[in-house]
């Protein structure tokens, strides 16, 4: 092969060649009225002429080049020269050979339509970091050459070997998918494994972590049962990624648990995330929404901190905003929170959800909102199919860019059989002697009605007598009675105007009072107190009722 005749386009070749090209010296014109040289100068010298580019021996350098060279001519790209490098590394291969059969490991890589695209172009490609059948990695340059100036002469194959580069990359990439499947294996099992299920609630929820290139964020979710008949909903985000956004998420939702069996209201319970969170992590915050379902309310209590707002959609398909009152994200503090309600009454539903459901670069916030209040207009069935539908109309899949997390709550709207496991009755209590005797007839009669086995009854009687009794003890008007029942369980709760909790303590055999709040402890599943908003306090009690 002649490899004179050959040319590689390159850049710059033209001005290499203008550079070298013999350009006139300037007469030596020292004698024509110059000064003269203050000392005689030695003469420098001589410097043995370097050689051209076109003067070396291009077979010699080719065959020195530590990368793997071949060179294939015409639209067949049958084999003109390889160099002793791309021999070690596939053996030897027969000059004048079509390249497809002569070279199968160009075949493997795919890159004989590089070499089509690189004749039809007559620009250079490069395939970076592409493992070959000797096990190594190389980046391949095509570059075209031409021949007494035809541009398809044929096309030179530059192999670089980058395996050291190749498999440091890939141990990078081992260890942040191992740092991503550790942060993921955290979040997850941070969040409930199983969501609590109140009677009066259907409730489902769905995390779906970002996808390979992104690091897991710090999204959560919680549903809380607090006796009485109310449920508190928990949804927030931690800002950050990684592992430590997944720490600080299971802290807050451990303290969101905690402070939620306190029954303070939501903007009490956020008050104290808030502090919390700075002495968790200075540097974190935290958006979070926390919302108190009462089914004798019919309302959804909340209060948000820099979280997206609440979307309700009633029983005739129109979509509500839940958007004040809203503060500031959890961490900054210095801010007093508030709390606000919407109507969530029989067949409504509502949504929480994270930033990661409605927010893309590429159009406002506000407009990913219009689009899920959209999409939870048209959406029904079970919570759980409500739910996939959301996250399918976002758009959201494995390859995400972001954590979702979505919490879908209904209230289901109970007619015929079934609405009849569901009961309220209520007595307003006046005072006076006759308050006690008048509470304890109205709980017998109702619980009768409702056909509740004896034992039950009884004490169902006993546990109404103790608690208004002690609210008319302690408390002040107005008193009220109200029992209520569920598909699992029998619920007393008694009102009154005095804010002062009480607390089970151990009487002494010669104390006449102080045993009320002790025997309904004994008697009843469970039992609680809590401050209304309007002052004053609830207290009640829960009997879970037999199967069958």
């Amino acid at each position: 092969m002649n490899f004179t005749r050959w040319s590689a386009r390159l850049p710059g070749t033209q001005r290499r060649a203008a550079a070298r090209t013999e350009t006139p010296v300037a007469p030596d014109r020292r004698g024509e009225g110059s000064v003269p040289a203050a000392r005689a100068e030695q003469p420098a010298a001589e410097t043995p002429p370097v050689p051209a580019v076109d003067e070396l021996p291009a077979r010699d350098v080719l065959d020195r080049v530590p990368a793997l060279v071949a060179l294939v001519h015409g639209p067949d790209h049958r084999i003109a020269y390889v160099n002793d490098a791309y021999t070690t590394a596939f053996g030897t291969r027969a000059t004048g050979a079509a390249a497809r059969e002569a070279l199968p490991e160009l075949a493997e890589l795919g890159l004989f339509p590089l070499l089509d695209q690189v004749l039809r172009s007559g620009k250079p490609r490069t395939l970076k970091s592409r493992k070959a059948v000797d096990g190594r990695s190389y980046t391949f340059t095509c570059t075209p050459v031409a021949e007494d100036g035809d541009r398809d002469a044929g096309v030179l194959v530059f192999a670089t070997d980058v395996t050291d580069h190749a498999e440091a990359a890939e141990r990078l990439r081992a260890s942040e998918r191992r740092q991503r499947e550790t942060a993921v294996t955290l979040q997850r099992s941070l969040l409930p494994q199983e969501l609590e299920q109140p009677d009066d609630l259907r409730i489902a929820a769905t995390y779906q972590p970002g996808g390979t290139e992104a690091a897991v964020g710090g999204d959560w979710y919680d549903v809380i049962t607090l006796g009485g008949g109310r449920t508190a909903l928990v949804i927030g985000d931690v800002m950050g990624r990684g592992v430590r956004a997944a720490a600080v998420m299971g802290q807050l939702r451990t303290a969101v648990r905690a402070y939620a069996r306190l029954d303070l209201p939501p903007h009490e319970v956020l008050q104290l995330l808030d502090g919390l969170a700075t002495e968790i992590d200075a540097n974190q915050i935290a958006t979070c929404v926390y919302a108190v379902h009462d089914p004798n309310e019919g309302r959804l209590v909340y209060a948000s901190a820099g979280h997206l707002p609440i979307l309700v959609r009633d029983e005739n398909g129109t979509v509500s905003r839940a958007d004040e009152p809203t503060g500031p994200p959890l961490g900054t503090g210095g801010w007093m929170h508030a709390s606000g309600s919407i109507a969530l009454g029989p067949g409504a539903t509502a949504v929480l959800y994270t930033d990661g459901l409605v927010e893309r670069r590429d159009e406002d916030l506000d407009e990913g909102i219009a689009a899920l209040e959209g999409a939870l207009a048209g959406a029904t069935g079970t919570p759980q199919v409500v739910c996939d539908r959301l996250v399918r109309s976002a758009g959201v899949t494995a390859d995400h860019d972001d954590d979702v997390a979505v919490l879908v709550l209904q209230h289901p709207a109970r007619t015929g059989p079934d609405g009849d496991l569901f009961r309220n009755a209520a007595l307003e209590l006046l005072g006076g002697v006759e308050a006690a005797p008048r509470a304890r007839a109205f709980a017998s009669g109702v619980l009768a009605s409702w056909r509740f086995p004896a034992e039950l009854h009884d004490l169902g009687v006993l546990a109404t007598s103790e608690l208004v009794a002690n609210s008319l003890q302690h408390g002040t008007p107005p008193m009220r009675l109200r029992l209520r029942r569920t598909d699992r369980r029998l619920i007393i709760e008694v009102t009154d105007g005095d804010d002062h909790l009480p607390r089970r303590r151990r009487a002494e055999p010669g104390d006449e009072s102080g045993r009320g709040i002790a025997i309904v402890a004994t008697i009843a599943s469970s039992w609680g107190c809590r401050r209304t908003p309007g002052g004053g306090k609830a207290v009640w009690c829960e009997f879970v009722l037999p199967k069958g």
